[in-house]
């Protein structure tokens, strides 16, 4: 185990942000190669209950399963299993139907055939076209006219939505990890949550990650909060689907933040922990290593639906490899260059960072995501943090 290290002035930044009602709780934890090194909550599970948030609640990550059903996707690449060059039909056949969504007569969609198929390494790394309601005028405008969902509310149908362009010619963040995770269980022939217990979950010991919480585990969860009239907060309760048609590989897990930072550490270690390995040295390098050739990962993306999500303006300079994103430069006070990170929906954010040997993660369950608030919090947690090293 590593020494903790001085958590004074990290506890200070996360009180005051449940304090001020930047957000509504918060558990965060930080782990070095060897051990956890802080960790920490503050605030309630849900508005006017007694208690604190701590690094065993669980939470709903959302995109924070990314990276988990990335890594399955890579073992059934080491597997021999996954062509990443192959085509996505090769493995599921129905992708063949997707179409590129090409603009609207009226609010008739127009829609063509992409101009090459889409490879399973396209949808690892966003580039294979997708895109999401909540930064997408096109798409949110192509769901209101046809009625198809998007794929927050687990119906399977929602995976036929068009793309917004053809493969490989832009990153664009969207629903390619729910189809990765589809391909997953075609390529090794169980379903995507046992592909996730035994190729990473079980092996790590997170035993409080899972698509579907028993009852137990219900009552240790953290409510989905709101910004409340008048200010403040109010808990919108569960809002996913407790039966959903498919596994989300995309958005599906919930977990707690100590088992999260296993999978972190991990990943930290080159694919290892506690004797363990989920993956080769190689495929974690790999991983951090730009993938998207000349395109690059938007300087600004503007949202397109407000109570969702706030704009993301990460500036110029990021990249992405096989699952994260990766800074080229070192941030000021934080994250060194090549660092890997993401993000969940309901503000909940993870980075490994090999070069100065830490991890760590942050965790909220409110909406919009990425408010100037919380995402300050992140920003202090994380200057705390290394400041603290």
């Amino acid at each position: 185990m590593s020494p903790a290290i001085d958590r004074s002035k990290i506890d200070q930044v996360l009180a005051a942000a449940v304090e001020s009602k930047a957000v509504p709780h918060v558990a965060a934890i930080a782990a070095d190669r060897d051990g956890i090194i802080y960790e920490g909550g503050f605030g309630p599970r849900d508005v006017g209950e007694p208690g604190d948030d701590d690094t065993s609640t669980q939470f709903r990550i959302m995109s924070m399963t990314k990276m988990v059903a990335t890594t399955v996707a890579l073992q059934q690449m080491e597997k021999g299993t996954l062509d990443l060059d192959a085509p996505v039909q090769t493995y599921c056949p129905e992708f063949a139907e997707i179409q590129v969504l090409d603009g609207f007569d009226g609010d008739t969609p127009r829609l063509r055939a992409p101009a090459s198929k889409a490879t399973v390494k396209q949808l690892i790394t966003h580039t294979a076209g997708f895109g999401y309601f909540f930064w997408s005028e096109e798409l949110k405008r192509y769901e209101a006219v046809t009625g198809l969902p998007n794929v927050v509310p687990g119906k399977v149908i929602a995976l036929m939505a068009p793309m917004l362009a053809d493969p490989g010619t832009q990153y664009i963040y969207g629903i390619n990890t729910d189809w990765l995770g589809k391909v997953v269980e075609s390529a090794s022939g169980v379903s995507l949550d046992v592909a996730v217990k035994e190729g990473v979950t079980g092996p790590l010991g997170m035993d409080h990650t899972a698509f579907l919480l028993d009852e137990p585990a219900k009552g240790n969860t953290v409510g989905v909060h709101l910004p409340a009239e008048g200010g403040g907060w109010s808990s919108a309760g569960e809002i996913l689907n407790q039966e959903p048609e498919w596994w989300a590989g995309g958005h599906g897990l919930y977990s707690t933040p100590r088992d999260y930072i296993r999978f972190e550490q991990a990943l930290l270690r080159g694919g290892e922990l506690d004797g363990t390995r989920i993956l080769s040295e190689q495929t974690v390098q790999a991983a951090f290593t730009n993938q998207i050739g000349d395109l690059d990962f938007p300087a600004e993306i503007e949202t397109a639906d407000p109570g969702t999500t706030d704009a993301f303006r990460p500036g110029p300079g990021f990249k992405w490899g096989y699952g994260l994103l990766l800074n080229t430069q070192d941030v000021p006070g934080g994250r060194k260059a090549g660092s890997g990170a993401w993000a969940g929906l309901f503000n909940t954010h993870f980075w490994v960072d090999p070069d100065s040997g830490v991890c760590a993660s942050i965790y909220t369950n409110s909406l919009p995501f990425i408010t100037p608030e919380a995402m300050a919090m992140y920003g202090a947690f994380e200057q705390a943090l290394y400041a603290a090293l």
